[in-house]
């Protein structure tokens, strides 16, 4: 009778799987967008990432050509990943423009206060290492905050009906780079102190003006955010 069993590995010796490269590719990138939104691309080094996966230096340098390859590759799929929330809670016709933003702050408070405060935004991690940052990130991260702010322009151009007047149009223009200026800051504070205070204040004093400059009334704050309800559509988490 012929021996159909398999044959026997080593003791002690995990077996030999092939990986596809793009599930490499995709854990890799998982990994590292985890780390870099804890530590920041200057504190991370290659081998973080490895201890992370499990993954060769060899898999990772077959899918990445250097370290800032592959900060880029995490850059624009952190990018896309925040986009796409973005425009889940921004477009979200059945609130009013507002209560849109509030439900998106909402939505990233309670994902601070899930990760205990360790994570912040990669984008607004990283422009505050800017100055040891490869020379190529500069551009790509200003491209990313300025479609952000283009995102809250069009959502607050929402509030001021069919056809905003020029004087509405530069107001939605200045405030939605004032709230990513000021977002970006509360975000560091709440890490810093490891509470959603910072969050909440920011959010209370941002609306207020907001609704002033664009003549309307805010949403109500309640003093403790809830997790606001999610719309139809759902996002991906970032890989």
């Amino acid at each position: 009778m012929s021996n159909t069993s398999p044959p026997r590995r080593g003791r002690g010796r995990p077996p030999k799987i092939a990986r596809a490269p793009e599930g490499t590719r995709a854990m890799l990138v998982r990994a590292g967008v985890g780390l870099l939104t804890e530590k920041g691309f200057s504190s991370t080094c290659v081998d973080d990432v490895l201890n992370a996966t499990g993954i060769s230096k060899g898999s990772f340098y077959y899918c990445f050509s250097s370290k800032e390859d592959f900060g880029h590759v995490l850059i624009d799929s952190y990018a896309t990943y925040f986009n796409t929330k973005l425009d889940l809670w921004l477009k979200d016709a059945a609130a009013p423009p507002l209560q849109r933003l509030l439900n998106f702050m909402h939505d990233a408070r309670a994902g601070m206060i899930r990760y205990n405060f360790r994570r912040g935004c990669l984008i607004g991690n990283l422009g505050q290492e800017i100055d040891t940052l490869p020379d190529s990130f500069r551009n790509m991260l200003l491209t990313i905050l300025e479609g952000w702010e283009q995102r809250v322009t069009d959502c607050l151009l929402a509030a001021c009906g069919p056809h905003p007047s020029t004087t509405q149009k530069q107001a939605c223009t200045r405030l939605s780079r004032y709230f990513w200026i000021g977002w970006e800051g509360a975000v560091l504070r709440a890490r810093m102190e490891q509470t959603p205070e910072a969050l909440d204040l920011y959010a209370t004093f941002y609306l207020a003006q907001a609704a002033v400059e664009l003549g309307i009334r805010p949403p109500a704050i309640p003093r403790v955010s809830p997790a606001p309800p999610v719309p139809a559509k759902t996002v991906q988490a970032a890989t």
